[in-house]
């Protein structure tokens, strides 16, 4: 246990160094666990407090002609573990926003529209940029894409969340659809029909 301890102490500490070196932000008492795969670390900001867990793949690449792709991950953000985050333009993750595992955020595609080239070797598609809303809780398996997640909204597990969702709504299925909203007249959270 002891040995297990120090491991984790010395990998936090080396970590922490290195992605200091090489992100274009990494704040204070944030933690990336064993990453799956970091790509273009000079466009990733990771706020102050930020947990990253096991095996998640970041990325922030121009892949569809944006010279400056930009994934900001806010103060606080807590990221489970299996997410794969893949900006190729703008993904914005805002503060104290949580998800759970195998969550998938991009703001982009792969084109499919020429059905004699596999699409594999079709370009990459540019979408509309993701922005997440500060408090918002993500569930598992959600597919996020090309879409803007409001303040304080609940997406629920297993959802394909291909529209915006505004601030304070519970949203849930394939494709995701509000299912309830907070009524800030009664204080109280309401189903939709």
């Amino acid at each position: 246990m002891l040995y297990q301890r120090g491991i984790r102490f010395l990998y936090s500490r080396i970590s922490r160094i290195f992605f200091k070196l090489f992100f274009k932000r990494y704040g204070k008492n944030s933690s990336i666990i064993f990453p799956l795969n970091l790509q273009g670390m000079k466009n990733i900001s990771i706020g102050n407090n930020v947990y990253i867990a096991y095996k998640t793949y970041l990325s922030s690449m121009s892949l569809t002609g944006n010279k400056k792709p930009i994934l900001e991950i806010g103060d606080g953000t807590s990221i489970g573990n299996f997410n794969h985050i893949f900006a190729t333009e703008k993904v914005v993750i805002g503060r104290k926003v949580l998800t759970a595992d195998k969550v998938y955020i991009s703001d982009n595609l792969h084109s499919y529209e020429n059905i004699s080239i596999p699409i594999i070797d079709q370009k990459i598609k540019q979408i509309s940029h993701v922005e997440i809303g500060d408090g918002s809780w993500i569930g598992e398996n959600v597919c996020i894409i090309g879409v803007k997640i409001g303040k304080n909204c609940v997406i629920g597990a297993n959802s394909v969340v291909t529209k915006n969702i505004p601030d304070y709504c519970v949203a849930a299925g394939s494709p995701a659809k509000i299912i309830k909203k907070f009524n800030s007249s009664i204080n109280k959270w309401e189903r939709i029909d």
